[in-house]
């Protein structure tokens, strides 16, 4: 699978596609004849994608909700963690970067770890994120988090079976453990359908500032389509809980997944000068709880 999409960017690259931004962002696959590729549409629940008016109005709205959240989690000294997990190209950074963009970042962060060091490789596997939690008033979003291990770690290999199974068995205890020491945990699973991450790859090659985005691991991660299934789906199975639910995120439309997604982490808390007007309940089309969904 890794040499067919080489092959396929190739091909595209070929016979003329293109790339179109939308103002700069979120980016479309052109055909030839100037129509755009629409595999979006796999499996989506609605028949049109989220205008960009809608958007940018409603993420407007829920930013300043964001920033009073925000005003109100450092009044109070809460402390909020955000997990950001899905697979390649699902729309995770984007999502991220559209939480943050307005927020203070003496108060929020964002937490992206690269390859453990050697001396990381000989800690307890939750160690390196750990240090990482938020003080009083701190929000932290992690772009991927310690769930590496039931995801990339256990399709590629790079873990034991053993130490996958002391994950396992750990996460739960963990964020019991976080929570019982007043950490919020908000765990988002992006959802992205097998023919839209195969257009949003071909976005990555052909856009060349786009480029750094496809990596050799996202490559090979076409060729386990089934694996990462069955990993998430085991992973929901047994690190869904009632203190540190997984929440499910379709987002083969970008736009209303980034609202939903801001949305739904609002409507958990009761914060100062919350508007019921702008933060309600999430779209049941687009969210759901991990341990309802069969598939992405």
């Amino acid at each position: 699978m890794q040499q067919n999409l080489r092959e396929y960017i190739d091909r595209l690259i070929a016979e003329g596609y293109t790339v179109r931004d939308d103002q700069g962002d979120d980016p479309m696959l052109i055909q030839p004849d100037g129509r755009a590729v629409e595999t979006w549409r796999e499996n989506y629940p609605y028949n049109e994608l989220m205008t960009r008016n809608d958007y940018d109005v409603e993420k407007y709205l829920l930013q300043i909700e964001l920033l009073k959240f925000q005003y109100w989690a450092q009044d109070t000294g809460q402390k909020f963690v955000l997990l950001f997990e899905g697979r390649d190209a699902a729309g995770k950074g984007g999502t991220i970067k559209r939480f943050t963009e307005h927020l203070n970042p003496r108060g929020a962060r964002v937490v992206a770890l690269t390859k453990p060091t050697d001396r990381e490789l000989g800690q307890w596997y939750f160690q390196r994120y750990l240090q990482h939690l938020p003080t009083s008033g701190e929000i932290v979003l992690f772009d991927r988090s310690w769930y590496n291990r039931a995801g990339v770690e256990r399709v590629m290999g790079f873990c034991t079976d053993d130490q996958y199974e002391g994950f396992m068995d750990q996460a739960p205890k963990v964020e019991r453990m976080l929570n019982d020491a007043g950490v919020h945990v908000t765990k988002l699973w992006f959802s992205v359908t097998q023919q839209e991450q195969r257009t949003r790859f071909a976005i990555r090659q052909i856009d060349p500032v786009r480029r750094w985005k496809l990596s050799p691991m996202d490559l090979e991660s076409l060729d386990k389509w089934d694996a990462y299934t069955a990993a998430k789906e085991a992973m929901f199975e047994r690190t869904d809980t009632k203190h540190a639910p997984w929440t499910v995120i379709k987002s083969n439309d970008k736009k209303r997944g980034r609202i939903n997604a801001m949305r739904f982490f609002l409507n958990q808390f009761e914060y100062e000068g919350k508007d019921s007007q702008i933060v309600y309940a999430p779209d049941k089309k687009v969210v759901a709880r991990g341990k309802q969904i069969v598939g992405d």
